[in-house]
């Protein structure tokens, strides 16, 4: 007999947690497409209403129509990028068109728009709440966006692309990951160790068991692994080999991700241009702060002028010190991790390893719960919930004062097969108005941090501790939402707002008084030196150029992506070569960055990724009040939580952001921070 759907049935967890130890991979078709019919049952009861289309029966009523099928989608697409095994893989292939067609069918759906723009249309009139304004203005302009005035010719094209872009973004994202997964290096002769840190070696030695190789030690493309081999490792040919394959992910493999770009890029600039737009770059930034193509790339283009020249004296004064400890051939890309490390170390008199001690991960976790404690008045509570996997756990979060519940956090920290690279956050839940009230959210930080090992705990890399305070501020985001419609809920904001909540949380953890809270030697238990924290802030702009340089180029590669004419475009590595030609300063060794670009082809972040350097403008200005007025002084965090992180996407983020800091951004903020313009005063 089959198993009973637990996604068909009401959730019996506490809180209504999703019930991951019940959901199995057969259950999602199903009840995908019961959520469907849900949905649609739904949607015909407010077109066929006898009443005059208003806000609330119309509107409103449309926002908790597809409850049950967001669950189920939610919960399947999250899993597929935590637990991605074959099976969800191949499900994907179902599930992405048929979710793809309903949402086609409700946008396309002429009645429901007559309702939509009765209600639009009569919009100055309703006396609508400043969140109601903006769900309507989205949910009208969704509709249009979304193909509600082309001809029946048009809106069955846009079908169609839509279709298929909802398998070509997961198609992309597991070449990227399968490609990864399938290069390893396997090293035998322990000379070919040297420079590695004990941590890095003592991993691999693991991962060499894990596989049945014992005695040998196994590097793999995962972060953990990639990072320490391509920074201390002596053995060049080796670096050179390891630094080949990571930028040579899904090309010329059997991953091969070229021809799905092509695919992409083709269909999202056929798409704009049947709904009127020059471009996908057009259309997508019609939605965001910046609002043209010509904005972001004006932005680019200054950070460009400002990192280059720096990045350029970054390279030149590498060089040089390398060729002081004896090195005498061209510097290559798989050099600069190495030698920069040792520039640092020389420069700082540190190295990042002597870090790794003082951060292992239970004890950073529970000081960087008590940060956002002492900045938000939350409290963390392990509980018992069903998780997705073993190395998962699970915590309710409360509020201090009335103990109130404010949410669920699920923390997943360890690479492993099927889970996709990088760092991210997600939920389950949104908070917000659902059939049956209002509810809190359910989120998820996902990461791939180093594993523990049979000796030592799972001991992070500053850069792993910046992660975790990153993907937490995205988490407080959703988690300290409170909105009505969960539609405008945490981060559903204009996409270029999205990092600043995570991207400010960083600068917390380059401060004494918040490393303080937690960073200790996990053999000793002995604080954190103050002076090693003073050369960590040092150092904090080392090489900032070089970055910013990087983050720029990926900008442009992006943009280059989706303002250019993919009919004009063959090869996939000569447009990228092209494109950003001025941004790089070696050529290219390499596959192209493009094949593994999974944030603009298999994420959100098309036409976009230029936002992380345009909050980091935001954040840096934000923190600036923080400095000045004290890192947890509670009337700038309260004002900060209420007018930012409650108000999720309800209003602009320009009129949130001016609300909180009492006017627009300061642009050089970001240079100050970054050492490349003098501070002010």
């Amino acid at each position: 007999m089959a198993s009973k759907n637990p996604l068909l049935s009401d959730f019996t967890t506490p809180n209504n947690a999703p019930p991951f130890d019940q959901i199995k991979e057969e259950h999602y078709l199903p009840a995908v497409r019961a959520g469907i019919e849900e949905a649609r049952a739904n949607i015909e009861k407010i077109k066929s209403s006898p009443e005059n289309p208003t806000f609330e029966n119309t509107v409103a009523a449309l926002e908790l129509a597809s409850e049950k099928l967001g669950m189920t989608s939610g919960i399947f697409y999250n899993q597929l990028s935590a637990a991605g095994t074959d099976p969800l893989e191949a499900l994907a292939q179902d599930i992405g068109p048929l979710s793809s067609n309903f949402s086609s069918d409700v946008i396309m759906d002429q009645d429901l728009f007559k309702r939509v723009k009765a209600v639009y249309d009569q919009r100055m009139k309703l006396n609508l709440t400043a969140e109601q304004a903006t769900v309507l203005d989205d949910c009208y302009k969704g509709f249009v966006r979304g193909g509600a005035l082309l001809d029946e010719k048009g809106k069955q094209r846009l079908r169609e692309i839509n279709e298929q872009l909802s398998v070509l973004g997961p198609e992309f994202a597991k070449n990227t990951k399968k490609s990864s997964e399938a290069f390893t290096l396997v090293i035998e002769n322990k000379d070919d160790l040297k420079g590695l840190p004990e941590t890095a070696i003592t991993a691999a030695a693991e991962e060499a068991e894990e596989r049945d190789l014992k005695g040998k030690w196994v590097f793999t493309l995962d972060y953990p692994s990639y990072g320490p081999f391509i920074t201390y490792a002596d053995n060049r040919a080796l670096r050179e080999q390891m630094w080949r394959a990571f930028a040579s992910r899904a090309y010329k493999d059997e991953y091969d991700n070229c021809a799905n770009i092509l695919k992409i890029v083709t269909l999202k600039n056929e798409r704009a241009q049947i709904l009127g737009y020059k471009n996908h770059a057009e259309f997508v930034l019609e939605q965001r702060m910046s609002k043209t193509p010509e904005n972001v790339m004006a932005f680019l283009k200054k950070l460009l002028a400002t990192y280059k020249p720096s990045a350029e004296k970054d390279l030149a004064d590498l060089k040089e010190f390398a060729k002081g400890l004896g090195f005498t051939d061209d510097l290559k890309p798989w050099d600069v991790g190495y030698y920069s490390e040792k520039m640092k170390e020389k420069l700082f008199a540190f190295s990042s390893e002597d870090l790794r001690p003082y951060f292992p991960l239970e004890p950073v976790l529970k000081g960087t719960f008590e940060h956002f404690s002492k900045l938000f008045g939350i409290v963390f509570t392990p509980a018992k919930y069903p998780v997705w996997h073993e190395d998962v756990t699970a915590y309710d979060v409360t509020d201090k004062k009335t103990g109130e519940f404010v949410g669920i956090l699920y923390a997943d920290f360890y690479p492993r097969k099927g889970k996709k690279p990088g760092a991210w956050m997600t939920s389950y839940r949104e908070q917000g108005m659902f059939t049956d009230g209002m509810k809190r959210p359910f989120v998820s930080i996902v990461c791939n941090f180093t594993k523990p090992t049979k000796d030592a705990p799972s001991l992070l890399t500053h850069d792993e501790v910046l992660t975790l305070f990153h993907e937490m501020g995205h988490a407080m985001h959703m988690m300290l939402s409170n909105v009505t419609y969960s539609s405008h809920a945490g981060t559903a904001v204009l996409w270029d707002f999205v990092e600043l909540p995570s991207q400010v949380q960083e600068n917390w953890a380059y401060e004494k008084e918040t490393l303080d809270l937690f960073a200790r030697h996990y053999k000793t238990g002995e604080a954190i030196p103050a002076e090693l924290i003073q050369k960590v802030i040092d150092a904090r702009n080392f090489f900032v150029g070089w970055t910013g340089l990087r983050q720029a180029n990926l900008g442009l590669l992006d943009m280059a992506w989706h303002t250019a004419d993919p009919g004009t475009i063959s090869d996939v590595a000569a447009f990228e070569d092209q494109a950003i030609r001025e941004s790089t300063l070696f050529p290219r060794y390499a596959g192209p960055t493009s094949t593994s670009f999974t944030h603009i082809f298999g994420g959100g972040y098309s036409a976009g990724y230029y936002s992380y350097k345009w909050a980091e403008v935001l954040d840096a200005d934000t923190f600036e009040l923080f400095l000045e007025k004290g890192l947890y002084d509670a009337d700038t965090a309260q004002r900060y939580k209420n007018e930012i992180l409650a108000k999720g996407g309800s209003e602009h983020p320009s009129i949130l952001y001016k609300n909180f800091r009492g006017r627009d951004a300061d642009p050089d903020a970001l240079l100050r921070r970054e050492g490349l313009l003098k501070a002010k005063g």
